[in-house]
């Protein structure tokens, strides 16, 4: 992200940049600060696409003209699938491109052995923005905090952080909640986060996993259920359960060994309140019994991709399939 804000600030800016990873906030913002910079409000010189099966033809074509009274034209490419698949047309373009284009590429998945990812890597700049640990989520909230003249203790934030997980643009709104309801005082105190703060996706997923591998299946359908209202998608859902099911197993592993909370909170760049909640979860299960749940989630998500089972459905009969 260093070379992110560098080149913003500076205005140098490379030919290609890659945004992606899976946490949104940061896409979008880089995003949108790549765009402000590069053109700005210049709607004649900015394109975007988004989507899989673009034509290559097209953008090529439009990467190739030549900006309308302007310094630069940016094209955004969102979600479009090149750097999991075939795009070795607009691969072996880039190195003619003029250097009046720039390409900003936001995707959720990338093979780092794709043609293209390495090509951009070549020219240009690919920025994996991934979740932030505990630490850097304090930092960033605090200063957003700052911002606003107010102030919060590490043992507030650290509540804080435990209440609204690790996606910052739930972390963002939950604060502007905060701000509003402390107008008038500086301290933001444990009792004002108890009051503000809803319990974030995550924490249901960890009570669904709970109830999946206690057989609660009744519980875990009623926290599906919870989730779809909140409009999340079954295949979001499907991935967060994935998720917790593969930090309860390194979880476990690490304790094996003998590691404390703090050391396994280190080694996989978890939230240490988020490790102290999979402890007793990772005691409870023998290490067999939680690797045929983390498998069982990739069987099913290969059958929704493969159009087996229509995604929802696929969810539920993981639910209530006994391991």
């Amino acid at each position: 992200m260093q070379t992110l804000n560098k080149d913003i600030k500076e205005g140098t800016f490379r030919p290609v940049y890659l945004l992606y990873g899976e946490e949104e906030f940061l896409k979008n913002s880089y995003k949108n600060r790549l765009k402000e910079a590069i053109v700005g409000d210049d709607a004649m010189n900015f394109a975007s696409f988004e989507g899989k099966g673009l034509d290559l033809d097209e953008v090529i074509r439009l990467a190739d003209t030549m900006p309308f009274f302007a310094e630069r034209r940016m094209i955004l490419i969102e979600d479009s699938g090149f750097f999991k698949t075939s795009a070795d047309e607009l691969a072996n373009f880039l190195p003619s491109m003029p250097d009046t284009t720039c390409i900003v590429f936001a995707e959720s998945q990338v093979d780092k052995r794709n043609k293209l990812y390495k090509k951009v890597k070549d020219l240009g700049y690919a920025a994996e923005l991934g979740r932030q640990d505990s630490a850097q989520l304090a930092r960033w909230a605090g200063g957003l905090l700052a911002k606003e003249n107010k102030k919060i203790t590490s043992r507030t934030m650290e509540l804080f952080l435990g209440m609204t997980g690790d996606d910052m643009e739930h972390i963002r709104m939950e604060l502007e909640k905060l701000i509003s309801y402390t107008m008038g005082r500086d301290v933001i105190t444990e009792a004002d986060v108890e009051a503000i703060c809803t319990v974030q996706v995550t924490n249901k997923i960890f009570d669904m996993v709970a109830a999946i591998v206690n057989r609660q299946t009744k519980k875990a359908m009623d926290l599906y259920e919870d989730l779809l209202t909140l409009k999340e998608p079954p295949m979001r859902i499907l991935f967060l359960i994935a998720r917790q099911f593969n930090q309860l197993l390194q979880v476990k592993e690490l304790m094996e060994q003998g590691m404390d909370k703090g050391t396994i909170a280190s080694r996989l760049k978890m939230q240490p309140f988020v490790v102290g909640k999979t402890i007793p979860q990772a005691r409870q299960f023998p290490r067999d019994q939680i690797l045929s749940w983390v498998k069982l989630c990739v069987e099913t998500e290969e059958a929704v991709k493969s159009g087996r089972l229509q995604d929802r459905m696929a969810v539920e009969l993981l639910i209530a399939k006994e391991s």
